[in-house]
């Protein structure tokens, strides 16, 4: 059953309703509460966050891993360079930054990648974002969607939990977006009509 018809909703469905429907909060799709962006954001009962990238080819799973999520730039200064010119040289200054790979993208517990199992080689564990991520495959049978944990995601003990107030913005989003994807099926259903 390889041939299934992948896409970003179809997982973040399965994962919303079989893994994270009975110890989460909420969850929120395509998030950017972090200060970057989820494709799944979960908060748990204890107020923790997780992020679950959602990846429905090899390519793309290994493009993640050069996200700014995975970066943390700290301002070192200025360098000076001068511009050879007919005649005369001019030069200009460039912000430079010193880099320092994370673990964790920034506020987040655990990360997971979530994917079709029919695209996982265990090599591509090399290609993930962090050592620390999880990874989430999921496949298709006569039960419908499943998801196996091929790798558990290793908890980050410095991310705080969020406030009650952030957790119950984030239900307030997750709501909101409910109600707007609920309007966008009725004028779906309207045109067709």
């Amino acid at each position: 059953m390889s041939d299934f018809p992948w896409t970003e909703k179809t997982i973040g469905r399965a994962l919303a309703q079989k893994t994270f429907n009975r110890k989460y909060l909420v969850v929120v799709p395509n998030c950017t509460w972090t200060g970057y962006e989820a494709d799944l954001l979960a908060v748990t009962e204890n107020l923790r966050l997780i992020d679950v990238e959602i990846k429905i080819s090899r390519s793309d799973l290994k493009a993640d891993a050069a996200k700014d999520k995975w970066v943390k730039r700290t301002f070192a200064g200025y360098e000076t360079r001068a511009v050879p010119m007919a005649g005369h040289g001019r030069t200009y200054e460039r912000a430079v930054y010193d880099e320092l790979r994370l673990t964790w993208p920034r506020s987040v517990w655990k990360h997971y990648y979530a994917l079709p199992a029919a695209i996982w080689m265990d090599s591509l564990f090399d290609s993930l974002g962090s050592p620390a991520s999880g990874v989430l495959l999921l496949s298709q049978s006569e039960r419908g969607l499943e998801v196996k944990v091929a790798r558990p995601a290793k908890p980050n003990r410095d991310a705080k939990p969020i406030s009650p107030a952030a957790a119950v913005d984030l239900a307030r989003l997750a709501s909101l977006r409910m109600w707007e994807s609920y309007a966008q099926l009725d004028a779906m259903q309207e045109v067709a009509a």
